[in-house]
């Protein structure tokens, strides 16, 4: 379909009628002999003759010529354009920020893998992780890990492969030994500040007590509820434990309770693995639906036929115009 970018530049057309109209005619001097004969001379030329004044006039073919060139000029002001069928496309309609502990207690060997064997924590939310990544196609996913602080080891990305890779190269410990998952919260809120996406979630996953934030979780958790944001809590671990590796899941629950997420306990990989597929069935699949028609520019039709047209009126003068050159006097 065709349209035109700014049409309102054809309210020009009639320019030159206003200016034949209301102007005055172009005058230039030039050197003049007098003959008696003058009213002859005017009338087979087809000059308008006015006391001191010659108008002569322009030849049909000049005239259409420069009306075209003006129409032409008009409408590749217009910017005429075609329009092409819709595009339809979805993009993301969530960001996933993961909050994963590397304080020291993840190093503990109390997990099962699929083969039997006793692994570490870390090493097994790395394994349930990985399956659970692969599930997020629709989604831009962030990571945040923390132990002493809270740092940003992936920022939002649709890239889920670069996000499996460095989840993978996570070592315990190499953010220092304790746990601040209050300030690991705060950070992650910083994270969805340019975020567009309309729906934002948080999955914080830690196996220790909060004893070094200086923002507690439950504050936190309120600061993201104010910012549209859900967290759901993930404990692991021995809720037995004592010291540093104790288990506050009261405060879990009630910074999930807090932004309407869930609370979740795993004392193994299997309950972990199950938690993530129950997580995967409520942050279902949200995508936006973006249209847009691509346009083709089709300006530059009307001034090649204008450059063109120009062109060959010229020519045309030249070829017509009488040769005027006289040989010199011959000796």
């Amino acid at each position: 379909m065709l349209s035109f970018a700014s049409p309102w530049f054809a309210l020009l057309l009639p320019a030159p009628l206003l200016a034949y109209w209301l102007l005055p005619a172009y005058q230039r001097r030039r050197a003049a002999i007098r003959v008696p004969f003058f009213a002859d001379l005017a009338r087979l030329s087809g000059a308008e003759v006015r006391e001191g004044v010659s108008i002569s006039r322009r030849s049909l073919f000049r005239l259409l010529t420069l009306l075209a060139c003006w129409i032409l000029t008009i409408a590749a002001l217009a910017r005429p354009q075609w329009i092409l069928p819709p595009i339809h496309q979805d993009r993301p309609a969530r960001d996933l920020l993961l909050l994963v502990d590397l304080s020291g207690s993840m190093d503990t060997a109390d997990f099962t893998d699929p083969s039997g064997n006793k692994v570490s924590r870390l090493a097994a939310v790395k394994q349930v992780l990985e399956d659970f990544l692969a599930r997020r196609q629709d989604d831009r996913v962030g990571v945040v890990v923390f132990g002493n602080s809270p740092f940003v080891l992936v920022p939002f990305t649709a890239d889920l492969g670069l996000a499996r890779q460095l989840l993978g190269e996570m070592q315990v410990g190499m953010a220092g030994p304790r746990t601040v998952l209050g300030d690991a919260i705060g950070l992650g809120i910083n994270q969805f500040a340019a975020s567009a996406a309309p729906a934002k979630t948080i999955i914080a996953l830690t196996d220790g007590n909060d004893t070094a934030s200086l923002v507690p979780p439950v504050e936190a958790a309120r600061v993201a509820k104010d910012k549209g944001i859900v967290i759901h809590t993930v404990a692991i671990g021995d809720p037995a434990a004592t010291g540093e590796e104790k288990l506050d899941e009261g405060a879990l629950k009630q910074v999930a309770e807090t932004t309407g997420g869930g609370f979740y306990r795993a004392l193994d990989r299997e309950q972990l693995a199950q938690i993530y597929a129950q997580l995967d069935r409520i942050e279902t699949r949200k995508v936006e639906t973006v249209s847009f028609q691509p346009r083709v520019e089709l300006f530059w039709m009307p001034l090649a036929a204008l450059v063109l047209l120009s062109m060959l009126a010229q020519a045309m003068r030249l070829v017509r115009r009488p040769r005027r050159r006289v040989a010199e006097a011959v000796p």
